[in-house]
């Protein structure tokens, strides 16, 4: 199996500095050897590791040091500043010499935030040339900016985090929902199902997400739906283990084994690791 959205942090603090009022995990959680156990535990064969922007925002020295360092089993997502005129030579160097396979493409930080900014395109631009993949980490009011991107760069494979965050108490067929499902006719579009625990209302099961996590898996099909752990479980999850997790798409949603061998293993395989 592959977790598709794992973070990482490091106690050396002098060699990785956080950010002012980082949003930090407990003592021992988060680091590449708890990682370790918990994908042992668990059957993972590979792992995706995005940078931790709460923890070290622009700084991707340990994302590209740990994915340079473990090659054999897992590869790296930058987040780069869209504003920043060095984040293309960055993007260049990460994914030349670090083992960084992606790019995490946010909104600025403005006052008035975009997602469609000339920093931006170039960042898509420089991932078509590279051959890097976009992760497009927004919330659902930047999903027409998207789509614009996406119909600008159809050549240019996309993964979009989290699924643009719905929550299970504004139902199937909330804006957020719709508007994602409305993009699954961009054929290089990917979804992260990686919510089914953070916007539910509930204990496991979690039964309250079931319905959105079907509704965009019978959209985009299992060839376009990605699984991912949210490790540290106990500092981003909180209410579920790393194997409750697994175990929301392996035993609780009905879900068969054609389409569990998709979403946990052979898409994020042909899109990560080919």
């Amino acid at each position: 199996m592959v977790d598709t959205h794992a973070h990482i942090y490091h106690v050396d603090e002098a060699a990785y500095p956080m950010i002012d009022d980082p949003y930090r995990p407990e003592e021992g959680q988060g680091t590449l050897e708890h990682l370790r156990s918990e994908v042992r535990a668990n059957g993972i064969e590979k792992v995706v590791l995005v940078q931790t922007g709460s923890a070290y925002r622009w700084d991707n020295r340990l994302l590209a040091d740990t994915a340079a360092a473990n090659s054999d089993w897992t590869v790296g997502v930058c987040t780069l500043d869209p504003t920043n005129a060095d984040s293309i030579g960055e993007l260049e160097r990460l994914a030349s010499d670090c083992n960084v396979r992606g790019v995490r493409v946010e909104a600025t930080k403005a006052d008035h935030p975009i997602y469609h900014h000339p920093g931006s395109v170039a960042l898509w631009e420089a991932a078509q040339r590279l051959n890097v993949i976009i992760c497009a980490h927004l919330q659902a009011q930047y999903l027409e900016q998207l789509s614009e991107l996406l119909a600008r760069f159809p050549e240019v494979p996309v993964v979009l985090d989290h699924a643009a965050y719905p929550k299970a108490v504004d139902g199937v067929n909330s804006e957020t929902v719709r508007k994602v499902v409305y993009l699954a006719r961009f054929d290089q579009l990917f979804v992260k199902l990686t919510f089914g625990v953070t916007s539910s209302e509930q204990a496991f099961p979690f039964s309250d997400t079931h319905p959105i996590l079907l509704r965009i898996l019978e959209a985009y099909g299992r060839e376009r739906c990605l699984w991912g752990s949210d490790f540290p479980c106990e500092h981003w999850l909180k209410k579920a283990t790393y194997a409750q997790h697994l175990d929301l798409f392996r035993s609780e949603l009905g879900l068969s084994e054609t389409d569990q061998e998709a979403i946990l293993r052979d898409t994020a395989l042909g899109l990560w690791f080919s």
